[in-house]
């Protein structure tokens, strides 16, 4: 039995998330990715400005009228949502946890993915992988991932993403759009990463928080590891101890952003509080300008 509180979420993220797919990514998703190939459908007489190459020598040689033939792409994609469910994506300083803003992600993107009839899976993982949703289509489908995007309680704390990338590897045999949603808070993916990348379609969508990015000067605080436990006393008030934590924090995430392009992976970034529609429509925009 689920929670009529659980229902009132999903019905509310279900109400937002296709109201986006049909107002303001309508199509976008459908021009961004490839279908598997190209299928024949027909032949139909020549019109001016068809392609020559396209014309059918012999359907025309027969007739003694040009003729060419007509491919549609074959659209059915399978969609696999890979989504880090560690502790850190329990914080949040804007009214959102993290985790919030990756349900509706995922919701989005698989709202997305069903309306152009392509399957939808998910994965939620911690230190290891805790769930597996397997690619299926319909708006039922939809529902239950959206259902575990939310209610999921997982047992771990911490973010394996090596392992993560290392099961899709193994259970997904023929090649998939895979959107790995986490906040990359770990090390030593980079090898799974580039063999999942030889694999399928990878892109990134990095998920932080504004306060990650840049402490406010509040005074002493605590701060807890949300994922090791760990707790110190800091002082904020401190500039000098601000802007070393804060310059930390950006060169790490250069170095991760550099890592990313070198391995020609496509990253959305996006932030708690923020709209995610706009880097969600740009990547969209930018798929569509290189095909």
């Amino acid at each position: 039995m689920i929670p009529k509180e659980l229902l009132k979420k999903i019905r509310r993220i279900e109400i937002r998330t296709s109201h986006l797919v049909t107002d303001a990514l309508a199509g976008q998703y459908h021009s961004a990715f490839k279908g598997r190939g190209m299928e024949f459908e027909e032949v139909r007489p020549y019109q001016i400005g068809d392609d020559v190459r396209s014309i059918d020598w012999n359907v025309t040689a027969r007739s003694g009228e040009p003729f060419v033939k007509v491919f549609r792409e074959e659209r059915e994609l399978t969609v696999l949502l890979v989504v880090d469910l560690s502790r850190s994506q329990e914080f949040g300083s804007v009214d959102q946890l993290k985790r919030e803003l990756v349900a509706e992600i995922g919701a989005t993107l698989a709202f997305s993915a069903i309306k152009n009839n392509d399957k939808i899976g998910l994965v939620c993982f911690t230190d290891r992988v805790e769930k597996f949703v397997p690619p299926r289509k319909g708006t039922g489908h939809v529902l239950r991932v959206i259902r575990e995007l939310l209610a999921f309680e997982p047992r771990g704390r911490g973010t394996d993403i090596r392992g993560a990338l290392e099961h899709v590897n193994r259970i997904m045999r023929r090649r998939a759009v895979v959107f790995v949603i986490s906040d990359f808070q770990d090390e030593g993916y980079e090898t799974a990463l580039r063999i999942a990348r030889r694999r399928h379609d990878v892109i990134l969508v990095d998920v932080a928080d504004p306060r990650e990015e840049e402490l406010p000067a509040v005074g002493l605080i605590e701060l807890r590891d949300g994922e090791t436990g760990e707790r110190c006393v800091v002082d904020t008030s401190s500039r000098r101890w601000r802007e070393a934590v804060n310059a930390r924090r950006a060169a790490a995430r250069e170095n991760r952003e550099k890592r990313f392009r070198q391995m020609k992976l496509d990253c959305i970034s996006v932030r708690t509080g923020a709209s995610f529609v706009d880097p969600l429509v740009r990547f969209f925009r930018r798929r569509e300008a290189r095909r």
